[in-house]
């Protein structure tokens, strides 16, 4: 899990909700320049004190981190004077020196905090790089959640955390949901194939994505909002054409398909920059951003399959062979070959929808 450090050093009228919010919220760290403040919080949350490069106040009681804005040799003579306490450093990336001197840091010492002057992530790139084999944490300055969610995706696993200031109550919110975003699970049921049926022609979705699946990786898709199979990536070899491993050849343009926060969109809605949630075949999850959809007519071939609570489920794909859905184990199944008694994987949402949002209400698909 992501850290999240909240910045209320120019937090002004909102200052309390802020910090009960963030609380409430359990971000992982409250920063602030007065150990007064920080003394008031309770040790379920990291207490950060980030001041610069002059003398340090005598009494640091209740303050967990000490984040300096201070040269590596005097952040060295504070750790040598204060071996009670955890330090850390806080660089402005501006140039090469700088960001050498980030680098060392991250290397080097048990937190790093660093903002970047400039928009780029290559900095950071090169931070996480050099710093791959210390055993500190990095912590990046962001301006909003949206740069937060790019921060935790540079170099695949991202930075370690993110420092935000708040500006307004929600902002504590916004930047937890962020977090929890970036990685999640979802139940996968064995489901039994009941029998596949030829239904003729249709519109049928590809989805292709800005991102190469796994092996056992797909998107889950159903005909119904409380039943859903894992429709197979083009990863694995095929006779006669490439592979194609960013895409998913889904189903029937009237399908469900999972996205983040548990929201499902219809196959047809999809568009470049949509997000849908790729899925494995253990469950876990991760956001893959759409770049294409393309819509194509072709012979469907309906699969019925049943979970073992009795919740039957259905999908509706292109009729040929080499569609693939996903079986325990991540075992590739070629639609066209399955036969009653095999074992898929799928999901089975317990809400109905209104607008693809989880809602408790009486909806009957059939």
């Amino acid at each position: 899990m992501k850290i999240c450090w909240l910045d209320v050093r120019a937090v002004g009228d909102d200052r309390k909700a802020i910090v009960e919010e963030a609380l409430h919220q359990r971000v992982d760290g409250i920063v602030s320049a007065d150990p007064t403040e920080l003394r008031a919080l309770p040790p379920s949350v990291r207490r950060v004190l980030l001041t610069g490069s002059g003398p340090l106040p005598e009494d640091l009681d209740g303050v967990d981190t000490v984040v300096l804005e201070a040269p590596a040799a005097e952040i060295a003579r504070q750790v040598q004077a204060r071996p009670d306490l955890e330090f850390g450093r806080y660089v402005e990336v501006v140039d090469a020196a700088t960001l050498e001197e980030a680098s060392e840091a991250a290397r080097t010492l048990p937190w790093t905090v660093i903002r970047f002057a400039d928009p780029t992530k290559i900095p950071l790139e090169i931070v996480l790089a050099a710093a791959a084999a210390g055993q500190g944490g990095i912590i990046t300055v962001v301006a909003d959640v949206e740069e937060a969610e790019i921060v935790f995706g540079v170099l695949e696993h991202g930075s370690e955390g993110v420092l935000m200031a708040p500006a307004a109550v929600g902002d504590a919110t916004a930047l937890q949901a962020a977090v929890r975003g970036g990685t999640g699970h979802v139940e996968l049921t064995e489901l039994t194939v009941e029998g596949i049926a030829h239904i003729g022609m249709g519109d049928r979705a590809c989805v292709d994505t800005c991102t190469y699946f796994r092996e056992d990786e797909g998107i889950l898709v159903g005909s119904h909002s409380k039943g859903m199979i894992l429709a197979c990536s083009e990863t694995h070899p095929l006779p006669y054409m490439p592979t194609r491993p960013f895409r998913v050849n889904a189903g029937a343009i009237h399908s469900y398909t999972l996205s983040r926060d548990g929201r499902t969109h219809y196959l047809s809605e999809l568009e470049h920059g949509s997000s849908v949630l790729a899925v494995d075949s253990k469950g876990q999850t991760r956001n893959v951003t759409v770049g294409r959809v393309k819509i194509e007519s072709r012979p469907l071939l309906a699969i019925d399959a049943v979970a073992p609570s009795g919740q039957r489920v259905n999908l509706i794909v292109q009729d040929d062979w080499h569609v693939r859905v996903l079986g325990p184990g991540g075992a590739v199944r070629n639609v066209t070959e399955l036969r009653a008694g095999d074992q898929l994987l799928g999901h089975l949402p317990t809400e109905d929808r209104h607008v693809g949002y989880p809602i408790s209400e009486f909806c009957l698909e059939k």
